[in-house]
């Protein structure tokens, strides 16, 4: 196991890494995500000078940039003397997370880092230094379901919940060690941080087999007939479980859903009711914060009357 997972950490003040989709597309995201870590009482401070991850377009030239881009965004959380970060959305969390591994285990990542962190003027990120956490990492362990259900009382009781990972929230599993060591350790296979987290706050988690089907998300340009298939099928498959909301925890995700059920509903006449709502939404209106606070008027399918029927709005 590295080193940076042997010793404990208090996650009450972590920094934050949003990444650029959380100060665009996801913007309700970063809102609800810092409204909830407020409610709950914890710190987020955001990196300072952080720069994206290389995303996927990065990496598909030059893997080596795209690893420099990740591990510098490390370098910065450790230069303001953090050792963990957290970084809510899948891509950046992933990025982030192979940075670490590739610098552990690939000597031209190591040498392409050192060197273009030597022309930039900062210290290369040596691994080890930082671990980067995802958003529900951030809650389950710095909280706890037993405290968040003491905190939200139940406020999401009858609501059916399809919980929805995506693919890169788990993939590749060399790069996420933290996984299936069995006790409260996250699964690969079949994820359950977010089930805990809204089943503590009242949620009823309905049995979703879809949790790390891929959306098409990173082919939302260029082929977005076949994204527009894929999340029907997730849509579909949700509804056929019982769910009337589809809780996400990745702003790619997120808007690719949205998007695309918009799309099948005016181009392949098929219409979808189910709701789609970040996990941190969701907690934040169990926390008793207003729709407004964790930014449910951002979304693009608009859930806000669903949500004053279920009382909380």
């Amino acid at each position: 196991m590295a080193k940076d997972m042997e010793r404990p950490k208090s996650l009450k003040q972590v920094a934050y890494y949003p990444g650029c989709a959380l100060e665009g597309t996801g913007h309700a995201y970063n809102r609800s995500t810092k409204a909830v870590g407020k409610a709950l009482g914890l710190d987020l401070v955001e990196v300072k000078d952080w720069n994206c991850c290389g995303a996927m377009e990065v990496k598909n030239i030059d893997p080596q940039v795209q690893t420099y881009l990740s591990a510098r965004n490390l370098a910065k959380t450790e230069e303001m003397g953090f050792d963990v970060v957290m970084a809510p959305c899948n891509g950046c969390y992933h990025n982030l997370k192979k940075a670490e591994y590739d610098l552990a285990h690939n000597r031209q990542a190591v040498e392409a880092n050192a060197r273009i962190a030597g022309k930039a003027g900062h210290h290369a990120y040596q691994p080890g230094g930082v671990e980067t956490i995802h958003a529900l990492d951030w809650i389950k362990r710095a909280v706890g379901e037993e405290e968040l259900a003491r905190r939200t009382a139940g406020k999401l009781k009858g609501m059916k919940i399809a919980n929805y990972y995506g693919c890169m929230y788990t993939r590749p599993r060399h790069i996420f060690p933290q996984n299936d060591r069995g006790g409260e350790s996250e699964s690969s296979y079949k994820p359950h941080f977010m089930d805990d987290l809204l089943a503590a706050a009242g949620a009823e988690n309905v049995d979703f087999p879809l949790k790390t089907a891929c959306c098409g998300g990173a082919h939302a340009m260029s082929d977005a007939d076949t994204s527009t298939e894929l999340v029907l099928n997730i849509l579909t498959t949700a509804e056929a479980c019982g769910a009337e909301v589809i809780a996400t925890e990745c702003p790619t995700c997120h808007t690719s859903l949205e998007i695309h059920q918009l799309r099948a509903e005016k181009l392949l006449g098929r219409k979808t009711t189910v709701k789609i709502l970040y996990f941190t939404q969701l907690l934040g209106l169990a926390l008793g914060l207003s729709q407004r606070k964790v930014g449910v008027q951002e979304n693009m399918a608009d859930p806000r009357g669903y949500l004053k029927a279920r009382g909380l709005g």
